[in-house]
């Protein structure tokens, strides 16, 4: 379906003061090029101004058929024909007949005069650029953004790549130079379109696009990638009962190789050609439409426009030739057309089709560019809308159709803006700001002609008498188009028509004017800086019409009310004062809208907004209340709400709690409101209406209740810093249950606990942070935070058992309540407490002895990995029983038992025999006698204040070493310093239990 509108695209139109009749127009560069109807001169005219000046004019060497012209280069490209052959050529520095000068010079590509005293001047002459090929050129087609050409022949397309050839200091001088040739089997192209490497060709019904593609290395192409031909349909004196004709075919992406077309690439030795890969795009085949007076020799239906456009971004080259200004397409499009329809493809991944355009009347040409599709008629021309800035704000942006960004759909329906009437329409073409027609109508019309050429003049027509006496019958027309902006207003004005009743159709309008500001924008033809900022002005105020539009509509899609209300640039406050406007009465919200409210609630979760004054959160409240009550416990509690009155939000709380049950949320918000408001006796009503259990959940539903702001700016509320002096159990309770919900963050928890005591002596790992580490181990079941905790504690046990110092706060959890509580903390050994209660390593304050036996529990368990804490012992000295026990425990886990033995020998002796019968059994039972016993029996003999405690566990060491080894192994460990006599009892307990054991061994051999 196509909309019809009836804006202003055209401002003005001027007639070119030609001598003769034009047959042929191209124009671009702010230049008009016309050939005679003879076909041998062309004459260039400037656009800009009301009289369109004459440039320059000259002669061609043959009968021009074909003209084109390219911005990039700045050239001319034409097949002519003379003396029945055909030739393609290229005029360059064709600007220089404007002083009449007539050195013209004629080369081949290639070819260049390399005459010294010519090689240092400037160029000053025209130079005709014959470029010879194998077969009679047809069309032709130049790429707007590397200045290539692409000729298509009867069998096959040529690339020719522009190029600059230094001839010498001060002589540049234009050539080509043949890239690649594309045979194309069963294939004689009508015409072809040449953009960014993409290759478009078609015939009378069917049209086929490839990508030429750089490769790094030339492969040898796949075996799919040669399309199998189709068979050819039958003809007609193959079968006297039927003829058969092909059927409508669609092939996008990787499907149209098998079209049936095959296309091969021939190197032609140059070193881009070389490397070159082709790749399917497109294939499209229309069938012969009968019923609209077609025949089989020669269809009316047939196609009679190919375009490629492409809207582009600074970034990468291109893969084929040098894009100048190193700008790489955004995306590509493909339009082609029929007399009753045209097509409007994307050829970025995924190909697809973004619009069909069903014109009124047949039609016999279009031009297209990157904000409109003009389209003319016998008598009409008209102007279409396009959908390439929405394709290319998408493959640019990717917060595009996010709750961040919008865009109008690619896909959405397209309007004709304009159907201004002509007499005699011929040829159409188009530039810039500016589009060029040829009108021609019979001697008899003439009289009709004047007439109607003057009715329909858009705001300004100029005309010399010289022309009018001259050149009846015929018209050259200059039509200007309307600045971006002026059409912009129009299209806004335009759409109020339909704001009170067809609010489709405003929307459509809207949109249609969002995408032409957003085309200028992404457009190359930027401007001045100040058009620029215009624009962006505009932009944003159309995304604000574009939200206002939403937020009242009743759609599907109302919620983009949000991210163009983002992009408009307008704060929260605005955007509420324009719907309150729009309603009418500031006290009533019936009339708004769902997108609106869903604008409204993202804003306040979000939490990018600013704070609103305490009537707008008021009027929030207002509208919340009426519309959806139940999100007030959401809304109250957001920080951009802060400035609304407590009373009037516990007013509203109230009568949302009478109107149903009372959830848990809902008293908490009631709690934190009679807190601002000072009322502690309400404040604790509410908060003894449910158990600590249930307000936990209640915190879950509700983080805000705690602490707003996210990331690095996290901050405690009123609520929370109450809940650290009244209810610290419920408040690490509920920041555990958080982080486990995946509501906060490891680090945004930790911060909130900072900033909760900062009043703290120690800042750095307050009291509070470390219960909610300890409370948060035993609910955590995630492997990384688990290590994370673990290795927290333990720097945390270590330093404050270092400092020693001593704040009187009492930790929620005991030593004894991990243990029981959390898997991670294990029962200490034995041979620890030992260690801890000497006199001479306890430690005063009954808070530091619990940090030890949580690091000591901590090092029992079987979860930290002991590793990691090793370099926190430096700062634990191992004079003392605390440290000692670190030390000796850490070791032990690692498997250093002998050490471990060395450093209780030395610290603590009346741990050795505890820790001896703990850890050296099995594998390590040998450490008793290679280890333990020497060392005892050396130790023992020097007089020292442990000799009783040393010579106590140096028989409890024998004892074991006698009932382990054999009388003659343990006869070899004695000292053979004459303290035999001492071991005598041990060594006759060991031959008895040897003895005894042979007799029992040989007794059940004999059974």
């Amino acid at each position: 379906m196509v909309h019809v509108y009836n804006c202003h695209p055209f401002a003005s139109q001027h007639i070119v003061p030609t001598d003769q009749e034009p047959g042929l127009v191209c124009c671009g560069g702010d230049a008009l090029f016309v050939v005679s109807a003879a076909g041998c001169k062309v004459e260039a005219y400037r656009m800009q101004g009301e009289d369109c000046p004459l440039i320059c004019r000259f002669s061609t060497m043959g009968t021009v058929h074909r003209i084109l012209y390219s911005q990039i280069g700045d050239y001319l490209v034409t097949i002519e024909e003379k003396n029945g052959s055909t030739y393609l050529r290229a005029y360059t520095n064709w600007r220089y007949q404007a002083s009449e000068r007539t050195r013209v010079g004629v080369r081949l590509l290639g070819h260049f005069l390399r005459v010294p005293s010519l090689c240092g001047a400037p160029k000053e002459q025209m130079e005709i650029i014959e470029m010879p090929l194998s077969e009679p050129p047809q069309c032709m087609a130049c790429c707007a953004l590397t200045g290539d050409l692409l000729v298509g022949c009867t069998r096959s397309l040529v690339v020719f790549g522009l190029k600059r050839q230094e001839l010498g200091e001060r002589l540049v001088v234009l050539d080509f130079e043949m890239l690649v040739v594309l045979h194309i089997h069963n294939w004689s192209p009508s015409d072809v379109a040449l953009c960014a490497g993409y290759v478009a060709l078609q015939t009378e019904l069917e049209v086929l696009v490839v990508k030429l593609e750089r490769m790094e290395k030339r492969h040898p192409p796949p075996e799919d990638c040669t399309p199998i031909p189709s068979p050819e349909p039958q003809s007609p004196h193959e079968s006297d009962d039927f003829f058969m004709f092909p059927k409508h075919l669609e092939l996008l992406g990787a499907e149209s190789k098998d079209c049936g077309v095959s296309v091969t690439l021939e190197g032609t030795g140059a070193e881009l050609g070389s490397s070159m890969a082709l790749t399917y795009v497109l294939y499209r085949r229309f069938a012969p439409d009968f019923f609209r007076g077609c025949s089989s020799v020669h269809s009316a239906h047939s196609l009679h426009t190919l375009y490629t456009l492409s809207m582009l971004t600074c970034s990468l080259p291109l893969c084929a030739g040098n894009c100048e200004g190193g700008r790489e397409p955004v995306c590509v499009f493909c339009f082609f057309s029929l007399p009753g329809a045209g097509y409007m493809y994307s050829l970025h991944n995924p190909v697809q089709l973004l619009s069909t355009y069903q014109y009124p009347e047949k039609t016999h040409e279009a031009a297209l560019c990157d904000q409109f599709l003009y389209v003319i008629t016998r008598n009409a021309l008209q102007c279409f809308s396009v959908r390439c800035s929405a394709v290319a704000a998408r493959a640019g942006d990717p917060y595009i159709d996010t709750t961040m960004k919008a865009c109008p759909p690619a896909t959405m329906e397209v309007c004709a803006l304009r159907i201004q009437l002509f007499i005699g329409l011929r040829s159409l073409c188009h530039d810039g700001n500016h589009i060029v027609l040829i009108t021609a109508v019979d001697s008899e019309s003439k009289v009709e002609t004047g007439s109607t050429t003057r009715r329909t003049i858009c705001r300004k027509t100029s005309r010399s008498k010289q022309v009018c006496e001259s050149g009846y019958g015929w018209n050259l027309y200059v039509i200007t188009t309307v600045p971006t902006l002026q059409l912009y207003t129009e299209m806004v004005e335009y759409s109020r028509r339909y704001e009170q009743t067809l609010s489709h159709n405003s929307l459509h309008l809207l949109s249609e004017a969002h995408l032409l500001v957003r085309s200028s924008l992404l457009s190359l033809r930027g401007g001045e800086e100040g058009d620029r900022a215009q624009l962006q002005n505009a932009f944003r105020e159309s995304c604000a019409q574009l939200g206002d539009c939403f937020s009242r509509l009743d759609r599907r899609d109302c919620h983009l009310a949000l991210p163009y209300y983002k992009m408009s640039g307008l704060s929260v406050t605005e955007v509420i004062q324009r719907n309150v406007a729009r309603s009418g009465d500031s006290t009533s919200v019936t009339d708004y809208g769902k997108g609106f409210l869903f604008f409204l609630k993202h804003s306040l979760y979000e939490e990018t907004m600013e704070d609103l004054s305490e009537e707008t959160a008021n009027t929030v409240l207002d509208i919340f209340s009426q519309a959806e009550p139940a999100q007030l416990p959401h809304v109250v509690t957001s920080p951009f709400m802060v400035k609304a009155d407590p009373a009037c939000v516990l007013e509203h709380l109230e009568q949302l709690e009478v109107s149903g049950a009372p959830a848990v949320t809902l008293t908490l918000c009631k709690s934190a409101q009679a807190l601002r408001l000072g009322n502690m006796q309400q404040y604790c009503q509410q908060m003894e209406q449910h158990s600590e259990m249930l307000q936990v959940f209640g915190f879950i539903e509700e983080p805000k209740l705690l602490f707003q702001g996210r990331g690095s700016s996290v901050t405690p509320t009123l609520f929370a810093q109450h809940l650290q002096h009244t209810q610290v159990g419920l408040l690490v309770a509920a920041m555990v249950a958080l982080h486990e919900n995946s509501k906060v963050k490891l680090e945004e928890a930790d911060l909130f606990f900072q900033e909760l005591c900062k009043d703290c002596v120690d800042r750095q790992s307050p009291y509070l942070l470390v219960d909610f580490w300890e409370a948060l181990l035993v609910a955590s079941s995630q492997d990384s935070i688990i290590q994370e905790l673990l290795f927290r504690l333990a720097s945390v046990y270590i330093n404050r058992i270092t400092r020693r110092d001593c704040t009187g706060i009492t930790a929620l959890k005991t030593a004894e309540d991990l243990i029981n509580s959390c898997f991670h903390y294990g029962q200490p050994y034995p041979w620890v407490s030992i260690l801890t209660h000497l006199s001479h390593c306890s430690v005063a304050p009954d808070n530091h002895q619990e940090d030890l036996h949580k690091l000591q529990s901590l090092l029992c368990g079987p979860t930290l990995d002991i590793s990691s804490v090793l370099p926190l012992l430096e700062q634990l000295p191992d004079t003392d029983g605390a440290g000692v026990s670190v030390y000796v425990l850490c070791a032990t886990r690692l498997g250093q038992l002998e050490s471990s033995l060395e450093r209780l020998l030395e610290h603590c002796p009346e741990a050795v025999i505890p820790y001896a019968h703990h850890q050296l059994h099995s594998h390590m039972l040998t450490l008793w006698w290679q280890k333990l016993f020497p060392e005892l029996c050396k130790r023992a003999r020097v007089p020292s204040e442990k000799g009783s405690v040393l010579l106590t566990a140096l028989k409890e060491t024998v004892k074991v070493v006698a009932m382990e080894l054999s009388p003659l192994e343990f006869l070899e460990l004695l000292p053979d310093d004459g303290s035999a006599h001492f071991f005598l009892p041990h060594l006759l307990e060991c031959s008895l239990r040897h003895s005894q054991s042979h007799l029992t061994t040989h007794i059940m051999e004999s059974c």
